[in-house]
């Protein structure tokens, strides 16, 4: 039944920045009908009492990896319970298409999406049909085999391009010319099709400490894929620079910018760092953000307003990879906990691990044993809820990379252990809300599901710096995660309330709604025919949800609807609709 609403009493937050205002909104056949005071009901529309509500857009997941998770966990959850309507995927240069006729080439990208972003190789492998070649394939079979809760947008992933085109050689050197060509054509084939644009990638190195392929590209080959850019009114390119391991982040987006000149290409990436123990880096970066805006380049600063958190669990993580210390990275690697727990009782390699503890990244928060909270037993031994630093004094051992091999066997590799969050530059990042320029909610959902649950962090912007510090207004807030996002994005039909947009809605009293403790949800397949765990968090609660004009979560609970489009730069894919 097509439900329409009129959500009455509430205040209205457009998501344009503009001043907060009284007013009913009538919703009709997916699309705003009606902004005005005191609207009469009609016929047999619900009406919705807002009263001490809020009404804004829906919110926008700037940065999510749900490519594998949408089609195990469909629901998206949390998601819908957060007031989020619009998912942004095919991040980082990481996407599932285009994809290399060879099975090996294609289990390249099953590997990057299972090291760097914790998707689990197994669901992956059995779970995605992997019947495309090119994105527009992908797309199609997605639009009629996957249907969600939220609306969908994904960028096409470099690191894919260059596998498709290149083979397993694409870890390996430049392309050729020719090879070129080939991801010319499998890019304009995306953008067509609906692709928000190019990811890439200069940052990674794999679990072998290989660079992540995208590092090899040449100017060649960066010049001719910003030419298919430039042929696609409305894209975009996504880039992730290095603040975290060689920390030469504004080295490598001047010479993006660069290239991108001629066009002007609307571009994204994480130019100012915003943790603490990255402030030296912000001096050259400030200087060249700034050079950009003066130029009016259309160059946006990527963020997230929640500093990285890490469970760290010991099957399947890069907490350690990505801090430098490759030896105790090898027992994640391990593949059984008998073999696990072998390391971890070996001389041999406690030798080498001491050593590479103390030689992993001197930010790291591994140094500091007060920083790691023992948080989960598998066998129940214990001690637990105290720091690994209370333990060495407990036990009076004096390492801690011992330490926490001595816990794990008495604990088992199923254990868990909380890592600090960096501190953030709060003044800094307040800034950068407020900025036109600064792009937000860069949370991570649908990724690192054993480290943490980024879904919902767009809450915790309203609560924490709204509600409870009062260090930004409700309009600013709500124009970060919604109206200023998707004119980014090109998502000119939503993201904003106004009349004939789409009604992607969220209702909400900020005195009810809160961030939720993480709580660990068993839904993700495993290869056994069972389940592994993912955390996720109790709903917000949203009062409404809505997504295109239909309730995704309302009384409290996911309402089983799933009316998400995929959409792109200009509004629905072509797949989307033809189908409509």
């Amino acid at each position: 039944m097509d439900v329409q609403y009129l959500i009455k009493n509430g205040t209205v937050v457009d998501g344009t920045g503009a001043p907060a205002f009284r007013a009913d909104i009538r919703v009709r056949h997916g699309l705003i009908a009606e902004i005005a005071p005191d609207i009469k009901p009609e016929g047999r529309e619900r009406v919705v009492d807002a009263a001490g509500c809020y009404v804004t857009p829906g919110f926008i997941e700037t940065h999510n990896h749900w490519d594998g998770g949408v089609w195990w966990i469909p629901t998206l959850d949390p998601l819908p319970s957060y007031g989020s309507t619009t998912t942004v995927n095919g991040n980082c240069g990481f996407s599932v298409a285009p994809a290399h006729d060879d099975p090996e080439v294609r289990a390249q990208i099953i590997g990057i999406f299972n090291f760097f972003e914790d998707i689990p190789e197994d669901a992956m492998t059995d779970l995605i049909p992997w019947n495309w070649r090119k994105w527009s394939e992908m797309q199609a079979t997605m639009q009629a085999k996957v249907k969600l809760p939220l609306n969908y947008a994904s960028y096409c992933g470099h690191i894919a391009l260059r596998l498709a085109a290149m083979g397993m050689e694409a870890w390996d050197r430049a392309a050729t010319d020719a090879e070129i060509a080939h991801m010319c054509d499998l890019l304009d084939d995306a953008l067509a099709a609906g692709a928000l644009g190019l990811s890439s990638n200069l940052m990674d190195h794999d679990k072998r400490d290989r660079p992540v392929p995208s590092k090899q590209a040449d100017e060649r080959e960066w010049r001719a894929l910003i030419e298919v850019l430039a042929r696609h009114p409305g894209s975009t390119l996504q880039l992730i620079i290095d603040t975290f391991l060689k920390r030469n982040a504004p080295e490598q987006g001047a010479w993006i910018a660069e290239m991108t000149k001629a066009h002007n290409i609307r571009t994204q990436m994480a130019i100012i760092p915003l943790l603490k123990f990255q402030d030296a880096q912000r001096v050259e970066a400030e200087k060249l953000y700034q050079q950009w805006k003066d130029e009016g380049r259309d160059i946006h600063c990527l963020f997230h307003h929640v500093s990285p958190t890490s469970m760290v669990n010991f099957v399947r993580t890069l907490a350690f990879a990505q801090n430098g210390n490759m030896v105790w990275h090898e027992v994640i690697e391990a593949p059984t906990e008998e073999a696990k727990l072998k390391l971890l009782a070996n001389p041999e390699w406690r030798d080498r691990a001491r050593e590479a503890w103390d030689n992993q990244f001197p930010h790291s928060y591994f140094h500091d044993p007060s920083a790691l909270t023992l948080r989960e037993s598998e066998t129940g031994y214990g001690p637990v809820g105290v720091t690994l630093a209370d333990y060495m004094r407990q036990t009076g051992i004096n390492h801690t990379s011992d330490a926490l091999a001595e816990w794990l066997l008495r604990n088992g590799t199923l254990s868990t252990v909380l890592k600090k969050s960096w501190e953030l530059n709060e003044d800094r990042l307040i800034e950068l809300i407020r900025d036109p320029k600064g792009l937000g909610n860069a949370s991570d959902s649908g990724a690192h599901g054993k480290l943490f649950c980024g879904a919902g962090d767009a809450v915790g912007l309203l609560t924490q710096f709204v509600r409870d510090e009062k260090r930004l207004t409700i309009e600013e807030a709500v124009n970060s995660i919604t109206g200023r996002t998707a004119a980014f994005f090109g998502f000119s039909d939503r993201g904003v309330l106004k009349v004939g947009k789409r009604a992607d809605i969220a209702v909400f009293n900020l005195d009810e709604i809160e961030r939720r403790p993480e709580v660990k949800t068993w839904d993700v397949p495993d290869s056994k025919g069972g389940r592994t765990y993912r955390y996720t968090r109790a709903p917000a609660p949203m009062r409404l949800t809505l997504c295109n004009g239909v309730a995704t979560f309302d009384h409290g609970a996911f309402t089983g609807n799933f009316p998400g489009r995929y959409i792109g730069p200009s509004g629905p894919t072509p797949q989307a609709m033809a189908a409509e």
